[in-house]
């Protein structure tokens, strides 16, 4: 079977094919609010190509509601005869999520956690690295029981040029030396050092309030900035780029 999976976010849209357990091709296009069904449709059978008649079935999860709006319409239109399957309340996904208002949590991040749950085990810990960054953590029991979201790279990035006078917007690349030599680089070393030593101390944090020891709880990396941080966050014990593609997975096996 080879399912359709699509995350949107706020920023970027991922998709994956899956042939099982297996990503075979992936695409990230930007999530613009005012494209409309036609234009996703376009945009997405130009990307399937000849592969649009081996998708068996969808499953998408969006943090957008005005871009999930023309997805659903696309969908009606170019998929009405295979299974589609939309995280939303009243979705089975497998773990309960122990929050104060359980609805309020993104259907991604709750993906994610069902994800790491089901992959790896509680106890475990997913950080996103997106246009915001996110900390999910699940409890040995499999259970989504709270986390934390601060300001994306990029979006960090984009601030200290708009309200800097002197400073300006550059590429985001791991520099030379913690200590930089230029502005430039030193922009750059507090963007990647500084989220760096930020992860691995709200991890920290968050395995001394779990009661586990360090050693018991997996902690993951996954979003399509995570390789410019992992290997200078000694926390993690897996990178997961597809991550969320794979939630996506289980939650369309679980409802279809």
């Amino acid at each position: 079977m080879t399912l359709l999976a699509v995350d949107i976010r706020n920023t970027h849209t991922f998709l994956g094919l899956l042939d099982g357990e297996d990503v075979s091709d992936h695409w990230r296009v930007s999530s613009l609010e005012g494209r409309t069904a036609d234009e996703w449709s376009v945009l997405l059978l130009g990307l399937l190509g000849e592969r649009v008649d081996d998708v068996d079935g969808i499953a998408l999860c969006s943090t957008v509601p005005a871009v999930l709006h023309e997805w659903r319409e696309m969908i009606e239109r170019e998929f009405d005869d295979i299974p589609v399957v939309v995280v939303e309340p009243g979705v089975k996904t497998g773990i309960p999520v122990l929050m104060d208002n359980p609805r309020e949590v993104g259907a991604d991040r709750i993906v994610n956690s069902l994800a790491a749950a089901t992959l790896h085990g509680g106890p475990a810990i997913v950080v996103d690295f997106g246009t915001a960054t996110t900390f999910d953590v699940v409890n040995a029991k499999g259970q989504y029981v709270g986390g934390a979201i601060s300001p994306g790279i990029e979006i960090s990035l984009d601030a200290l040029g708009r309200r800097g006078a002197q400073l300006r917007k550059v590429e985001l690349v791991r520099p030379r030396s913690v200590i930089a030599k230029n502005t430039v680089e030193a922009l750059q070393s507090g963007m990647v050092f500084g989220v760096a030593a930020q992860v691995e101390g709200l991890v920290a944090r968050m395995i001394a309030e779990l009661g586990e020891p360090a050693g018991s709880v997996t902690v993951i990396s996954t979003g399509h900035l995570a390789a410019l941080l992992v290997d200078d966050c000694s926390c993690f014990t897996v990178h997961s780029p597809w991550l969320t593609l794979q939630g996506l997975r289980l939650v369309f096996e679980r409802n279809s």
